[in-house]
């Protein structure tokens, strides 16, 4: 069966047919948890976040005028929420009440569950030492897997500011994991 692209099922939402908006919902709302959850570190608090998206988004869907894909304007929607959540709560949060993320994967043998459940965690606490800019373009590079220039477009940033952030965090990154090991 042949998948309707993004902008076509935007159209369809806008005529009215809740079908549509269902099937976009669905389409993005993992990938769109897994992002606010990295962003956030908190599950509650991210599906907090995944709703005031949607709802943002639907709120908004008429103003989508399809210059860039429907999915970096929906992540740029939820980089602001993030902002604005960091914006309101994170003053009050210390990173030692951050609980740490858990991995979901059980499919996998126990002792590689408990390995890359291990480095996923190292990985996570390294990357809430991170100034919000820097996490941001992490995020966006290696989880999803963006170009330099939806970067850049995505956070208003010029590609050379958006590499810079990007090289100044792996550095940060790499000297806090070793660190760990030494």
């Amino acid at each position: 069966m042949f998948e309707r692209s993004d902008e076509t099922l935007v159209k369809q939402a806008l005529a009215g047919k809740k079908s549509a908006w269902v099937v976009l919902v669905k389409r993005y709302e993992k990938h769109l948890y897994n992002y606010t959850l990295r962003m956030v570190s908190n599950r509650e608090d991210a599906m907090d976040l995944l709703q005031d998206v949607f709802v943002a988004v639907f709120r908004n869907l008429s103003s989508f005028r399809g210059d860039s894909p429907f999915k970096g304007w929906l992540f740029k929607i939820a980089h602001y929420r993030c902002i604005e959540f960091y914006r309101r709560k994170k003053p009050m949060q210390s990173l030692d009440d951050v609980p740490e993320q858990e991995e979901e994967d059980s499919q996998s043998c126990p002792e590689h569950h408990l390995t890359s459940g291990q480095q996923a965690n190292e990985i996570h606490k390294a990357m809430q030492t991170l100034p919000l800019n820097q996490k941001l373009v992490v995020e966006l590079k290696f989880f999803q897997h963006s170009t330099f220039e939806d970067i850049a477009q995505q956070l208003g940033i010029s590609v050379n500011t958006a590499k810079s952030r990007l090289y100044s965090a792996l550095d940060k990154l790499k000297d806090h994991l070793e660190l760990d090991y030494v």
